[in-house]
C-alpha cells in the first residue's frame, strides 16, 4: 500500500483564510502566508490552497498570491479557484504551483482536463467535485461554491474526469464541510472503487478516527482537512501518528520513530 497523505486546505477569500461550514458561514481564521510557513514547519505532505469564491466572481486566479505563497512553501503545493482555461492552468503552474484543483470548469469545459492532462501531464491536474447528498443513497454534483447544480453524480464525473486524463480526485462533501462530524464515507467507497486514480477524501473531518474511516471505510488514498487543523489542537502530524499506530503507512519526518 503506498503512503497516505494528509493534506491540510487552506480556504482563501477576500485577501485571507476563512473556515465554513457546508460552505457557508465563511468565518476569518488568519493569513494564507503564516499557515504556509507553519505548515512548512511541519512537514506536511502536501497543501491545497483553494480561492473558494474566485468562479462565482468571475475572476481569474491570484497568480500573484501563488507566487508568494509558493515561495515559502516547501511542500507540493495545489492550487484551485477560479481556473476557466489552458492558460489560467499554466500561470498557476509558472508561478510555482505543482498541481491545479479544477472545479466548475470540470463541468462546464471538461476538455480542459484532456488539454491540461496532455500538455502538462496527468499528475499536476486534480478534477475536485463538491457533492451534496439528495436521497439515502444518492448525491449530486454542485459547482460555482456549491451553489449550482449539475444533474451529475460524483462516481459520473470521477468516471469522466479519470477517462479524459485527470491524475487525482479531490472528493468534498458540501453537507459535512466545517461540521467536523465525520467524512462522507459512503460516497467516497463508491469513488474510490470504481477508479483506479487516488480519491482525496475532504469534508467533515473532526478527529484521528475520521481520518482512519475515510482510508479503511472509504478506501480513500489520501486525506483533507481544514477546520479541524485550525479550530482544535490536533496537527496533521498527530493524525499521522494516529494512523501509524493502526498500520496505516504514512510519511513520518526523519527525526521520528518509524
Amino acid at each position: 500500500m503506498l503512503k497516505v497523505r494528509v493534506i491540510p486546505t487552506l480556504l482563501y477569500k477576500n485577501f485571507g483564510l476563512v473556515k465554513g461550514e457546508r460552505f457557508n458561514s465563511w468565518r476569518r481564521v488568519g493569513t494564507a502566508l503564516q499557515s504556509v510557513n507553519v505548515y512548512s514547519i511541519r512537514e506536511v505532505d502536501e497543501l491545497v490552497f483553494l480561492d473558494i469564491t474566485a468562479t462565482e466572481e468571475k475572476r481569474q486566479p491570484d497568480f500573484e498570491i501563488i507566487d508568494d505563497l509558493t515561495d515559502e512553501c516547501f511542500m507540493p503545493f495545489t492550487a484551485g479557484g477560479g481556473i476557466r482555461n489552458i492558460e489560467d492552468i499554466h500561470g498557476l503552474l509558472r508561478v510555482g504551483a505543482d498541481k491545479v484543483a479544477i472545479n466548475s470548469a470540470a463541468v462546464v469545459s471538461p476538455g480542459l482536463i484532456r488539454d491540461a492532462a496532455r500538455r502538462f501531464g496527468a499528475q499536476c491536474v486534480i478534477v475536485s467535485i463538491d457533492f451534496k447528498k439528495y436521497r439515502d443513497d444518492g448525491y449530486e454534483v454542485f459547482i460555482n461554491s456549491g451553489k449550482t447544480a449539475t444533474g451529475l453524480t460524483p462516481l459520473e464525473l470521477a468516471k469522466e474526469a479519470e477517462e479524459l486524463g485527470a491524475g487525482e480526485i479531490l472528493l468534498t462533501s458540501i453537507d459535512r464541510d466545517g461540521t467536523m462530524s465525520g467524512y462522507e464515507l459512503d460516497c467516497i467507497r463508491q469513488v474510490s472503487e470504481a477508479i483506479s486514480i487516488p480519491v482525496i477524501a475532504s469534508g467533515g473531518a473532526g478527529c484521528p478516527q475520521h481520518f482512519y474511516e475515510a482510508i479503511t471505510i472509504g478506501k480513500a488514498s489520501a486525506v483533507a482537512a481544514a477546520s479541524v487543523f485550525h479550530f482544535t489542537e490536533l496537527t496533521p502530524l498527530d493524525v499521522k501518528h494516529y494512523l501509524h499506530q493502526h498500520d496505516i503507512p504514512v510519511r513520518l519526518p526523519d527525526t521520528e520513530p518509524k
